[in-house]
């Protein structure tokens, strides 16, 4: 198949489903081009080596890129991000649509939903079928981020939204409880599939602890309780500090590690000083190619997410990170995310925001053992390959792409199989 990969992010900018997943498709024998904007994402700054135009063509990895023009921005203002997403659509609705050459089927990589709007102009003026792979659901994030309080923006997003489901042709979805909130929208049952996410499998490898770099980083002979990523409001870090706090005098050999970094970065290291607690420690954040050995110096991996409707429907995506690195994981996240865990036996869950849950969890797996800790840790690697994996996803999406463009997708379970083995 020809497929349009329709992205407002995209290589070099931090992406999973990005040119990794590219290559993937011509792996399996399909012409690939992408369609997106200028990298600017996560600073909100354009990339060295790029400047803003109408548009600009390149060649990575052997895949034709079509780039198009956008307002970079990617700060906490409300105003500024509207600019950035809506610049693009316009930019890609228009000047991308007549750009790129034609196509089987176009994927959609959501969010913004604003990517929907050259999805559309693809399909009525060029005929193009899209298949829409939703990561993340409007509006009802940008109400729980606090992006977005106005009821009308809130309710002409989501007709928005219903208008851009009932024009795809299929729709791939993280999670079951995503494919339940489509339904309950009136989405088909038979139109949405659940592909859940993977991880970038060529910086996230297992390996064992590695003692010098344990000493450097300020972790050796602690048991350190690890979280890696964003920082922000959504995570609702603060009970994990007063995890921290409980657990300093009952458990003096656990410890906290924070990697990455936030909004609420500043804030948190500033909360943990003026506790006093001497089991919490701060990592800067690191290129995506660096994380792996650092990951693996943890004990336990933690997920954490803020106790909200939304987040029960979210499989957060450090969790396959998380999983493919044979970690046992403490899930504080309510839902879909706390399903996997339970049904993988990769480590225990507890109620997020909830920072007495939090600490008894941490002590239950300290009291756990070694050999029963490593046996979690390889229940999530197994689990990662057999359900999660690029190779497993990736032929999803070929046999969605497929039945939108009607054409057969002979040989795929089979080697999906294979890879699998």
């Amino acid at each position: 198949m020809r497929i349009l990969f329709l992205t407002q992010w995209f290589d070099p900018e931090p992406m999973f489903k990005g040119l990794a997943f590219a290559r993937e498709l011509v792996r399996r024998g399909h012409e690939v081009e992408v369609l997106t904007g200028f990298p600017n994402y996560p600073g909100g700054r354009v990339y060295p080596g790029y400047r803003i135009r109408l548009r600009q063509r390149e060649v990575l990895d052997g895949i034709r890129i079509t780039r198009v023009a956008l307002f970079p921005s990617h700060d906490r203002s409300a105003v500024g991000r509207a600019a950035n997403y809506l610049s693009f659509a316009l930019s890609a609705a228009t000047v991308g649509v007549a750009s790129v050459r034609g196509a089987d089927v176009a994927y959609v990589y959501h969010p913004p939903a604003t990517i929907a709007l050259p999805a559309i102009v693809l399909k009525l003026f060029r005929w193009v079928p899209y298949v829409l792979d939703i990561q993340d659901l409007w509006p009802d994030s940008l109400r729980a981020s606090g992006m977005v309080r106005g009821r009308l923006v809130l309710a002409a997003m989501a007709a928005w939204c219903r208008a851009a489901y009932r024009m795809a042709s299929r729709i791939a979805v993280q999670s079951p409880g995503f494919k339940r909130a489509l339904a309950a929208r009136g989405v088909a049952d038979g139109k949405v599939e659940v592909v859940y996410n993977w991880c970038d499998e060529s910086v996230i490898a297992r390996a064992p602890r590695d003692e010098e770099l344990a000493r450097s980083l300020g972790m050796a002979g602690r048991f350190n309780v690890m979280f890696a990523g964003t920082m922000g409001k959504a995570q609702a870090l603060e009970e994990v500090l007063q995890a921290a706090a409980l657990l300093g005098p009952a458990a003096p050999e656990v410890q906290f590690v924070f990697v990455g970094g936030g909004v609420e970065t500043e804030s948190l290291k500033a909360r943990a000083a003026g506790m006093a607690l001497g089991n919490v420690l701060f990592l800067p954040r690191c290129p995506p190619s660096e994380i792996g050995p650092i990951l693996s110096q943890a004990d336990v991996l933690l997920v954490h997410l803020r106790d909200d409707p939304l987040y029960e429907i979210t499989i957060p995506s450090k969790t396959q990170a998380y999983m493919a690195l044979g970690r046992p994981i403490l899930m504080a996240v309510k839902g879909d995310a706390a399903a996997l865990v339970e049904a993988s036996h990769s480590g225990v869950t507890c109620v997020p925001g909830d920072g007495k849950s939090i600490a008894a969890a941490v002590e239950a797996l300290l009291r756990t053992g070694p050999a029963d800790l490593r046996r979690m840790g390889n229940n999530a690697a197994a689990f990662y390959e057999r359900e999660l994996s690029m190779a497993v996803g990736a032929a999803k999406i070929e046999r969605l792409l497929a039945g939108a463009a009607g054409r057969p997708c002979e040989g795929v379970v089979a080697a999906t199989d294979e890879e699998r083995r």
